[in-house]
């Protein structure tokens, strides 16, 4: 083989090792973005989510403490809310929010309360509803969180 020759294959050898090289860290860097832009958006969809549960939960917590009602239309936002946690978050988060709305429900079918009662209701600590969810929810974005790292 002639000497030219061989240095022309070595020349475009080298040509589409660093191409490919070039193209395999851009596909690689792309990815890793798109990974990173992807996380964090499902960070803030659930954060968003779960602050819109939060405060429906809490308010129809506070309508329950006053209210004995037999229908369940207020609950109606409340289990949308639920339902679109399903799909995003994890099963301990979604189980957190099912004990909220049983909490709830049950305070509906109880008698009204009275300050007394919510005196006793804070000491034995079922005044706060949402304190698990609370915590699963803050675990599970923390967990988000580290990943992104």
């Amino acid at each position: 083989m002639d000497g030219a020759y061989l240095s022309g294959l070595i020349g475009l050898a080298g040509a589409a090792i660093g191409g490919l090289s070039s193209f395999g860290t851009t596909w690689l860097s792309q990815r890793s973005t798109a990974r990173e832009t992807l996380r964090k958006e499902s960070q803030a969809v659930r954060q968003t989510l779960y602050t819109e549960f939060i405060s429906e939960a809490s308010r129809l917590f506070g309508d329950a403490i006053s209210h004995q009602r037999e229908d369940v239309c207020n609950l109606v936002t409340l289990y949308a809310l639920v339902a679109r946690m399903r799909l995003v978050a994890s099963t301990p988060v979604v189980e957190a929010a099912q004990g909220v709305m049983n909490s709830i429900i049950a305070m509906y079918g109880s008698p009204n309360r009275s300050l007394h009662d919510l005196h006793l209701f804070h000491r034995e600590g079922r005044l706060d509803p949402l304190l698990d969810f609370s915590e699963t929810c803050r675990e599970e974005l923390i967990r988000i969180a580290r990943s992104l790292k």
